[in-house]
C-alpha cells in the first residue's frame, strides 16, 4: 500500500495505542505465571499478536477477546503455563518482532530439547550473534542454521536451570538482556549480568520494573554496569493496564508541529518507565508549544499559526553553540521523530550515540540520510551518528523563509514502521503544491495499527493507493 501525504491542518483529540514494549513483557511474564493474569489495553499491533501467537507454543492459553469483525478487545486474558512450561510445539516464528526474538531465545535455553526461531526477511537479516554467546554462556547450546551466518534461523538447546555470571556489550541491544533477566526468573539461583557498555538502559528498567511485579529480586547499579536478578519463590498471575506508547505519540506530536495545528494527545503515560518521553523536553527546547498535563494525561501541541505566538518556529539558537545534541542511546525508536522534525528546525541537530539505530528494522541512521537527503534536507551520516543542518519554513518575523529546501518526492519505507509514520508526517509540512508518496506504508500495523485511519480522524487526509 502506498500512502501520499500533502500539506494539512490538524485538530482534534487523538488517543494512541498502548505501548508495544510493555504489552510484550506482560505476555511473556503472564505465560511464565501460575493462575490467570488480565491485561488491560494491550498493544493488538503485528509484533504483540507474534507473541500472542508464540506464548500458547510454551504453554500458556490466551483470549484476545475478539469480536465479529475478528478484531482484538481491549482486555487480554491469559491462563499462565506456569510450572508447566515446555517446549515450543511448533517452530517460533516471531514474524518482524525482533523483541519477541531476543526475550524468547534466552527463555528457551530453560526448557528441555531444542527450539528453533524464525521470522520475516528482516528478521533474519537481524544479528543474533550476540544471544547466542550468552546463551552458551549460560550453559545452553545455540547456532544459526546458514553456514557463515549471524543471522535466523537460530537454534537453541536446553536446559538450563542455574547460572552464575554472564559478561556481555551492553551496547549491541537492550532486548537481549531484557530475554536474560525474563530467562532468570526460571533458574533455581540469581543470575548475575554484567555490562560493558550499556545503552537503552530505560527499558532495561522497564523489565526490572515488570519482574519485581511478579516477586522476583532485581538489583541494577546506577550505571546499569551490573544487573542481579534473584527469582521469586512462585510465579503468580496478575492485573495490570498497559500504559500508552511513547514511540507512538512522537509521531501525532511531530506532525502537530510541523503545520498550523491544535491536537490534544490522550491517554499520556507519565510514569517514567518509558524513555521515549524525553522527546518533550528536547522539542520545548527548540520552541515547541507543548503542554503536558499529568493529572489529566495529555499533552497540547500547538504548531505552526496554531502555537502561542502565532509562528511556531522551531529553532536552536537559544542552546549552547545554537546546537541540538540529543544522545540516541536511550531511546534510540525516537530517532526517526526527531529527524524529521529536524528538518523544519532552524540550526543544526546533532542525534549521536546512535550506532543502535542501525540495528533495527533497517539500519535507521543510513535510511533516514538517503531519504531525507532525496526530499531536500541537507544530512550528514556518521557511525553513530545523524546531523541534520535544518531550515524552519518561516523567518522569526513569520514571513517565508527562502533558505526552507524541502520539497515532496517518493519514499521507501523499508518495510519499517516508524521510518513509513515519519516519513507520512514530513509530507504534512510540505509547501501546499508538494507532496510524499510513501511505499509499503502498511508496515505501521507492527506498532501503531491504524495509524493513517487514526491521523485521518484529525486532518491528516492520507490518501491510500
Amino acid at each position: 500500500m502506498d500512502v501520499i501525504a500533502k500539506r494539512q491542518a490538524l485538530a482534534g483529540h487523538i488517543r494512541v495505542p498502548g505501548s508495544k514494549s510493555h504489552t510484550i513483557r506482560a505476555l511473556i511474564l503472564a505465560t511464565f505465571a501460575e493462575g490467570r493474569s488480565i491485561i488491560h489495553n494491550p498493544l493488538p499491533s503485528a509484533d504483540c499478536l507474534s507473541t500472542a501467537a508464540a506464548v500458547p507454543l510454551i504453554g500458556a492459553e490466551i483470549d484476545l477477546d475478539l469480536n465479529t469483525e475478528g478484531l482484538c478487545g481491549s482486555t487480554w486474558i491469559v491462563e499462565g503455563a506456569g510450572k508447566h512450561m515446555h517446549l515450543p510445539d511448533d517452530v517460533v516464528n516471531v514474524g518482524n518482532s525482533g523483541s519477541l526474538l531476543y526475550f524468547m531465545a534466552p527463555v528457551a535455553a530453560t526448557l528441555d530439547g531444542w527450539s528453533v526461531f524464525t521470522g520475516d526477511e528482516s528478521i533474519r537479516k537481524r544479528p543474533v550473534d550476540h544471544v547466542v554467546d550468552v546463551i552458551r554462556q549460560m550453559g545452553g547450546e545455540a547456532f544459526v542454521t546458514q553456514p557463515g551466518s549471524k543471522c535466523c534461523p537460530l537454534v537453541v538447546r536446553g536446559p538450563v536451570s542455574k547460572s552464575g555470571k554472564i559478561i556481555t556489550e551492553g551496547s549491541v541491544s537492550s532486548q537481549y538482556i531484557t530475554g536474560l533477566m525474563l530467562a532468570a526468573i526460571r533458574m533455581t539461583g540469581p543470575m548475575e549480568i554484567e555490562l560493558t557498555n550499556p545503552k537503552e538502559t530505560p527499558y532495561l528498567t522497564m523489565t526490572q520494573k515488570w519482574l519485581e511485579t511478579v516477586g522476583a529480586k532485581v538489583t541494577v547499579s546506577p550505571d546499569f554496569h551490573h544487573i542481579t536478578v534473584v527469582p521469586p519463590a512462585e510465579c503468580k498471575g496478575f492485573e495490570r493496564t498497559i500504559p500508552s506508547d511513547w514511540e507512538a505519540v512522537a509521531f501525532p506530536l511531530i506532525a502537530a508541529l510541523l503545520t498550523d495545528s491544535e491536537v490534544v494527545i490522550e491517554n499520556i503515560d507519565g510514569s517514567g518507565t518509558q524513555g521515549d518521553d524525553a522527546i518533550v523536553a528536547i522539542l520545548q527546547s527548540i520552541g515547541a508549544d507543548i503542554t503536558w498535563n499529568r493529572e489529566e494525561e495529555t499533552l497540547t501541541v500547538r504548531g505552526g499559526k496554531k502555537a502561542g505566538d502565532g509562528i511556531g518556529r522551531l529553532s536552536t539558537e537559544k542552546l549552547p553553540q545554537k546546537e541540538l545534541h540529543v544522545a540516541m542511546s536511550g531511546f534510540p525508536d525516537a530517532i526517526c521523530a526527531l529527524a524529521v522534525i529536524a528538518c523544519f528546525t532552524e540550526g543544526r541537530v546533532v542525534l549521536e550515540d546512535a550506532a543502535v539505530c542501525r540495528r533495527k528494522e533497517t539500519d535507521r541512521i543510513s535510511v533516514l540520510a538517503k531519504e531525507l537527503q532525496t526530499l531536500g534536507a541537507h544530512v550528514e551520516e556518521g557511525e553513530d551518528f545523524l546531523i541534520i543542518n535544518g531550515h524552519s519554513p518561516v523567518l522569526a518575523d513569520g514571513s517565508s523563509n527562502p533558505a526552507f529546501s524541502l520539497h515532496g518526492g517518493i519514499c521507501e519505507s523499508y518495510g519499517d514502521h516508524r521510518i513509513a509514520m515519519a516519513m507520512a508526517c514530513l509530507g504534512l509540512g510540505l509547501p501546499v503544491d508538494e507532496q510524499i508518496i510513501v511505499h509499503n506504508a502498511e508496515c505501521c500495523a507492527v506498532s501503531f495499527p491504524h495509524f493513517f485511519e487514526e491521523m485521518d480522524r484529525i486532518g491528516s487526509q492520507f490518501k491510500k493507493r
